[in-house]
């Protein structure tokens, strides 16, 4: 069994998956890599990469509901606003014992923390976009992102 991520680890996984450049070519490959590991494992799982908040990916895996696009916009909108995963926000808070959208002052119907939104870096630019996935338990959608995004990095 893989052990749980911590915040250390989630932070030196994200250091290390800084993209040398990111445009709509990288967006669509992420998304491929994404929707091929899901279609291979039958997830149901929707995906979603974004160029800022504007996705230019976008696909629901059979199985997958309306519900997980909501989801996907949420998770994205964390990754965007904190550069941070939204995974590593959940456990932020948690280690704080803190709500998160009572500590951030945001609404649960446009942020999610919980695991599967990643933000996108690029070399000497920063944060461009995010990828998400929806569907699953939180720390198996975030694995899912960081393996297409390793496979670039």
């Amino acid at each position: 069994m893989i052990n749980p991520p911590t915040m250390e680890t989630l932070l030196t996984e994200q250091a290390a998956l800084v993209l040398k450049r990111f445009d709509y070519a990288v967006a669509w490959q992420i998304g491929a890599a994404i929707q091929a590991a899901a279609s291979e494992r039958n997830l149901p799982i929707g995906i979603e990469i974004s160029h800022g908040a504007t996705p230019v990916f976008l696909a629901l895996m059979p199985g997958a509901t309306p519900d997980n696009a909501d989801w996907l916009r949420r998770k994205r909108a964390v990754a965007l606003r904190f550069h941070q995963s939204s995974l590593y926000m959940r456990l932020l808070c948690e280690s704080k014992d803190v709500n998160f959208h009572a500590r951030y002052r945001l609404p649960e119907r446009d942020f999610a923390a919980s695991g599967g939104g990643v933000p996108i870096f690029v070399r000497d630019v920063g944060v461009v976009g995010a990828v998400a996935v929806s569907g699953l338990p939180d720390v198996e959608d975030h694995r899912l992102v960081v393996s297409a995004l390793q496979q670039l990095a």
